[in-house]
């Protein structure tokens, strides 16, 4: 299997002051109909704070403070396209409300009812861990379902 890397790109889980997690419903591309944190593509010249910051205000409308990098996951997939290293941020304040566009819904979860049947496969392995703020340095490998395969510490 391929280990290339296409795609440098990031995730932020903002916790709010009821411990709940914002996710968002993507409507449209790549990850259409799951539930995820907001986040994107690194876009060239730009750091990898500087890409979860934009991309969260771009998505919901919220403007992140002093995000906490926790690590990267790596996801590879049967074909290259879709390979990316995602830098997995924390967020505990935030100025703004989340707001629905025309890419995602946001919607806020108490942490005992996150909806793992309506996300990726490999979130069940280590979102709890990410919300607890422990560090996340894993490699997933998925099968042509989008299941995870298997995993790897990395």
């Amino acid at each position: 299997m391929n280990h290339q890397i296409i795609n440098l790109t990031t995730l932020c889980y903002i916790i709010n002051e009821k411990s709940e997690v914002l996710l968002i419903m993507k409507k449209r591309g790549f990850g259409r109909g799951k539930w995820n944190g907001p986040g994107g593509k690194v876009k060239v010249g730009e750091s990898i704070i500087e890409s979860v910051i934009r991309e969260v205000k771009e998505e919901i409308g919220v403007e992140i403070i002093n995000p906490v990098k926790l690590g990267c996951i790596e996801f590879i997939w049967p074909t290259t396209e879709n390979n990316q290293r995602c830098y997995i941020h924390l967020a505990k304040k935030f100025n703004g409300q989340p707001l629905e566009s025309e890419e995602c819904l946001p919607k806020w979860f108490k942490i005992n009812e996150i909806p793992y049947d309506e996300m990726w496969d490999d979130d069940k392995y280590w979102y709890l861990d990410a919300l607890s703020g422990k560090p996340i340095k894993k490699r997933f490998f998925f099968d042509k379902d989008n299941k995870v395969d298997h995993y790897e510490d990395i």
